[in-house]
């Protein structure tokens, strides 16, 4: 299973930005996919997450500012930042929770990541 995650990029204080994540491989259902967020010396931590049939959790410091959504067909998860703010500066790692065929097995998966960066 890869994921493969696009959409990041420069963006001015106050602007947005739309991240994008397709899984790809020998998959038979996805259940949870998320973001999550790493900036230089500080510890990944959740941006937002959404189940299988849509109900969307977010951290605290994105609430009201960013949404998730999901194409199940084309087993994608996206991510809207509106309104971002200099901390919001990381690299944006995407996962999800896959159940696949060969070998029949769930197991959480991570993308490699697209840099966000917001000038002030």
């Amino acid at each position: 299973v890869q994921l493969q995650a696009s959409g990041g990029g420069l963006v001015q204080a106050g602007g947005s930005l739309r991240l994008s994540c397709t899984a790809s491989g020998s998959i038979l259902s996805i259940n949870d996919m998320g973001w999550h967020r790493q900036a230089p010396g500080k510890q990944r931590e959740l941006v937002a997450s959404i189940s299988s049939s849509g109900s969307a959790n977010y951290g605290d410091s994105v609430k009201g500012r960013f949404t998730i959504s999901r194409d199940n067909a084309k087993k994608t998860v996206y991510l809207q930042l509106n309104s971002l703010k200099p901390e919001d500066t990381a690299n944006y790692y995407c996962n999800a929770v896959v159940l696949t065929i060969t070998p029949w097995r769930t197991s959480s998966y991570w993308g490699r990541g697209t840099q966000v960066t917001v000038s002030s």
